[in-house]
């Protein structure tokens, strides 16, 4: 059992800066692809940025060079510093989990998503 929580959401200008965190609560943070995705009024959810065990990450075209995600296995949390941004960012920002058990098995957690607006 997984639980996560996210929070640092709000309203920015376009051009500033937002910081996301999400909160796990369960076993084997390390072991998790942790991941951040995006969900904005009519359109489908979208991945934003991942981290995976060995800390590698990927990043969406459209976030590379101005968002950052990044862990702290101390703490249990996986951040998402957003810079530069843009209005286009305004979305449901939603925290992810997903632990892999071999071949094409695996869990997935989801938190509760915290909006993110970005005012032109």
């Amino acid at each position: 059992q997984v639980e996560l929580a996210e929070s640092g959401g709000g309203l920015a200008h376009t051009g500033g800066s937002l910081r996301l965190s999400c909160g796990f609560l369960g076993n084997m943070f390390s072991m998790h692809v942790m991941g951040w995705y995006r969900q904005a009024p009519g359109k489908e959810r979208e991945s934003v940025a991942l981290i995976n065990p060995g800390g590698g990450t990927v990043y969406a075209d459209s976030v590379k060079g101005r968002f950052t995600i990044s862990r702290d296995i101390a703490k249990n949390t996986v951040y998402l510093q957003m810079n530069s941004l843009k209005p286009e960012d305004t979305a449901v920002y939603y925290c992810n989990a997903r632990l892999i058990f071999g071949g094409s098995s695996s869990s997935d957690s989801w938190g509760q998503g915290t909006q993110v607006t970005v005012s032109s």
